[in-house]
């Protein structure tokens, strides 16, 4: 356990109420907490046997890759969530990335988020992700902090859609 109390683990039918509870607060900053042919009314153990099809490659689009969906717990609440796409698209290798994360704007400025990026990439790691891509908004300074505070290298920033995203790589080792 580290010192936040913080474990990633795959969502559950029984998270239906405090997941949608996060995809609203997260829709004011335009940021999907939930993926992966999410809709509302969706039945919800239907939507999380979907996440483990993706996580073992079941049934994905061309245009997807597998992918870990995580919900970040501390004691009974969901604070946050992270995506690990076991592989890049061309999409994803431009600007999303092996890794997408985000916290709930209640649990922000606690830490949370180096926490679920630093176990995200202990689980990119046993995928055999020994150089991992994460990319964020270039204003969103906090997220470009955590990613730093991580080991994330700065590789450039690009301009998608009329905004700028920072790319940066992570470098790991298999011990």
């Amino acid at each position: 356990m580290n010192e936040s109390g913080l474990t990633l683990r795959e969502l559950r039918v029984e998270d239906y109420e405090q997941a949608i509870a996060a995809e609203r607060e997260l829709e004011a900053d335009d940021f999907g907490f939930l993926l992966e042919n999410y809709q509302p009314g969706i039945e919800w153990p239907n939507y999380v046997h979907r996440l483990i099809e993706i996580r073992n490659g079941i049934d994905i689009e061309p245009d997807r890759v597998s992918a870990t969906f995580m919900v970040a717990v501390v004691g009974h609440d969901i604070v946050g969530r992270t995506s690990i796409r076991h592989a890049l698209n061309p999409h994803l290798a431009k600007v999303g990335g092996h890794i997408g994360y985000g916290v709930r704007p209640e649990f922000r400025r606690k830490g949370y988020a180096k926490e679920i990026l630093r176990q995200s990439l202990s689980y990119a790691l046993t995928l055999g992700l020994t150089r991992v891509l994460v990319t964020c908004d270039d204003e969103n300074v906090g997220s470009a902090k955590t990613i730093e505070g991580c080991g994330g290298v700065l590789e450039s920033v690009i301009e998608v859609d009329g905004s700028l995203k920072r790319r940066y790589w992570i470098d790991q080792k298999i011990n």
